[in-house]
């Protein structure tokens, strides 16, 4: 299972879902472009000392990664129909989560218009942190794969 960010502009974000990759033995996916240096103060901060333990990958090409990996894919946007608790997550799932400033591109909603998820929250809210919602799928996804990688 692995988690992919999207153009991520924030690195204290990156950094806290880095620790929670770390604690769960799950991969982690930046793609680029980054709105920070991998070698930021704030996110190695985030990070603590966890990063040895991450899995990380940083990739230029969202559309080729999906087609390569030939994983289930899962994107999460506060602007979905489906409810996150409504996916079947196999061990080999990619959540693949929207820059925090611009979300997803339009182009992965024409291609992949199936596989869109929202984690519910009052209608006045614009969108929950990256890093929570990060952390509520992806325990969500372990728990059905009943913490397989633990």
């Amino acid at each position: 299972m692995k988690i992919v960010l999207f153009q991520p502009q924030i690195p204290q974000n990156t950094g806290n879902i880095a620790r929670t990759c770390a604690a769960t033995h799950t991969g982690l996916v930046l793609v680029r472009p980054l709105g920070f240096s991998l070698s930021s103060r704030h996110m190695k901060r985030a990070g603590l000392d966890y990063w040895d333990q991450v899995a990380l990958e940083v990739i230029d090409d969202l559309p080729t990664f999906i087609e390569e990996s030939r994983a289930s894919i899962f994107f999460f946007s506060s602007k979905a129909k489906q409810l996150y608790t409504e996916a079947s997550y196999p061990s080999n799932a990619l959540l693949i989560f929207g820059s925090e400033t611009s979300g997803l591109p339009e182009t992965l909603w024409e291609t992949y218009p199936g596989h869109f998820y929202r984690i519910p929250m009052v209608p006045e809210q614009r969108c929950l942190n990256l890093a929570s919602s990060a952390a509520i799928a992806l325990y969500e996804a372990l728990r059905q794969t009943n913490f397989a990688t633990f």
